[in-house]
């Protein structure tokens, strides 16, 4: 069995089991020659990468001549220094010739809206099919999800759905006492699972989700693929305005930092709502103007075309 040195200049077996010793061995005499080859091709010398990198200049020497077997940390350190993405060094594709790796990385930079282009010519199931009629309303509370999407879906003869009343009926129980007995999990076990059930019961409808449903990636991807989402947005100020009209005063209730940690909350999820096909602002518009601005733009995109 073949031996190979690792980063403390120790020899350890190649033997990775499942891969088996070729598949191994292979694996990382490519990374080897990645990286030397991204290093040759950025005119950069070994020693200068070593201290972009943090790893030794002999341990660099063994890994491009492919006797090193680098840890996913250190490997990660060079790719940082390299400027590459770490599946460039270790993908059976050649990053610098294969068209697949070139296209996915002209996906990761483009806008959402030639993103969701993209999607619809490669799709194996067309958006327009798999969406059909469905609206989905996303954003954090305090937006004005259930008002406008109530009030939209009357005017458009559209059944409204609140996501967390299907959880409701589903449970058999309010939210707080699904998040009391099931906790988080169990929450966004019974999240997936209405939706699921909405999707194969409605072909036309407007629906009205929990804020944190993006934080759940396969319920979220989930909702992007079967909705026309619209991200209801609105100003922190207003957000915390309208919750407490509504008559909770929890979010302020002893806690002179919840504007803080709202918005805290908007930056971080802002990432994620904005993968949405839309954007409606509720910024200092009356609740009648926003339900005008929401239909319009549900015309203007073609979302029941």
């Amino acid at each position: 069995m073949s031996e190979i040195t690792n980063f403390r200049g120790e020899a350890v077996s190649a033997d990775t089991g499942s891969l088996g010793e070729d598949a191994a061995r292979a694996l990382i005499l490519r990374v080897g020659e990645r990286v030397r080859k991204a290093r040759e091709l950025k005119g950069i010398p070994r020693r200068v990468l070593s201290e972009s990198s943090g790893v030794s200049p002999r341990y660099l020497a063994l890994l491009e001549a492919g006797e090193g077997n680098i840890s996913i940390g250190l490997l990660q350190r060079v790719a940082d220094a390299l400027d590459h993405r770490i599946e460039w060094l270790v993908g059976e594709e050649d990053p610098w010739t294969s068209e697949a790796i070139q296209v996915a990385d002209l996906y990761r930079r483009a806008p959402n809206d030639r993103r969701a282009k993209v999607l619809e010519i490669l799709s194996p199931q067309p958006e327009a099919t798999a969406r059909r009629h469905r609206i989905a309303l996303i954003g954090l509370r305090g937006a004005g999800k259930s008002t406008l999407g109530m009030m939209a879906g009357d005017a458009l003869g559209l059944p409204f759905v609140e996501l967390n009343r299907e959880i409701e009926d589903q449970a058999g129980m309010p939210v707080n006492e699904v998040m009391a007995f099931y906790g988080q999990e169990g929450y966004r076990r019974l999240e997936a699972q209405a939706l699921g059930r909405i999707i194969a019961t409605h072909d036309s409808m407007i629906l009205a989700v929990a804020g944190g449903i993006v934080s759940e990636p396969e319920t979220y991807k989930t909702l992007l693929g079967h909705f026309h989402t619209i991200w209801i947005k609105a100003s922190p100020s207003e957000h915390m305005a309208r919750v407490r009209e509504q008559g909770d005063l929890r979010p302020m209730a002893g806690n002179p930092e919840a504007m803080d940690q709202l918005k805290f909350i908007l930056t971080s999820r802002e990432t994620l709502y904005d993968q949405a096909r839309a954007k409606l602002d509720t910024s200092g518009r009356s609740i009648d103007e926003s339900v005008s601005d929401l239909l319009a733009l549900i015309d203007e995109r073609g979302f029941l075309s």
